[in-house]
């Protein structure tokens, strides 16, 4: 299962041609893993074809306009909790603590409540350790999900449809409602996206750190890839 989180972590990063290039790998990663059903893998599939096949721009620019021009699929989970209030803060710093108590340092440049990290960390864990921290989310996961089939965006959906699988929590009616009910902004709105970039102290895209490793060093989507080679099923605790 520790493959598996790596892979879903990368579909949600921003779309670079390594990502591309590793298109083949995601695929055996998906096929290999019968954590799921075949309707979500299937959907999995289809979006690491889009990313191997399709024109890298044009995955890029549906990455910014999805996830990065719009509040309401944010993947910063705590946004859709907290917004701006105090509360995220502390939320942001309680998760930066389980983050280094764990061994893995979070880079100045990025946020703990970035969701491709949130997952990378995920990965780290014991299976059973990680489906339940994975549950604590699942509400925002869930709507995202929602949101996403809206906009037909039937592909990255699938992602989240496979965190809910993966999840041992279920969805909670009101907390989904809760967080439905916040209004979703228009990415094509600029003066909306300026006061966004004004609100914004980091930013995220290409060239955005993420994690550091426990010897200090930062890894990049190559090393992200390199990790989900098969290793002993001791380690993977999947």
């Amino acid at each position: 299962m520790a493959r598996l989180f790596k892979a879903l972590s990368l579909l949600l990063a921003y779309p670079t041609a390594e990502i591309a290039e590793a298109g083949p790998a995601l695929i055996e990663v998906i096929g290999g893993d019968r954590s799921l059903p075949d309707n979500i893998r299937t959907g999995l599939r289809r979006l690491v074809t889009a990313m191997s096949t399709g024109d890298l721009m044009e995955a890029q620019e549906r990455y910014v306009q999805l996830f990065d021009r719009s509040r309401s699929l944010s993947l910063h989970l705590f946004e859709h909790v907290h917004g701006e209030s105090r509360d995220r803060g502390q939320a942001m710093a309680d998760l930066q603590d389980v983050y280094e108590r764990h061994g893995m340092m979070v880079n100045a440049r990025e946020l703990p409540d970035y969701l491709p990290m949130f997952l990378e960390f995920l990965s780290t864990l014991p299976a059973d350790e990680a489906r339940q921290m994975l549950g604590e989310p699942i509400h925002v996961l869930a709507a995202i999900r929602i949101r996403l089939e809206k906009k037909a965006e039937q592909d990255y959906a699938a992602v989240f449809a496979a965190l809910e699988h993966l999840a041992t929590a279920t969805v909670d009616a009101t907390e989904l409602q809760a967080v439905l009910a916040e209004p979703e902004d228009d990415p094509n709105d600029l003066q909306a996206l300026d006061r966004i970039w004004e609100e914004e102290v980091v930013t995220f895209g290409p060239g955005a750190a993420g994690t550091v490793a426990p010897d200090g060093q930062c890894p990049s989507v190559r090393d992200i890839l390199n990790r989900m080679s098969p290793v002993p099923e001791e380690r993977t605790h999947g």
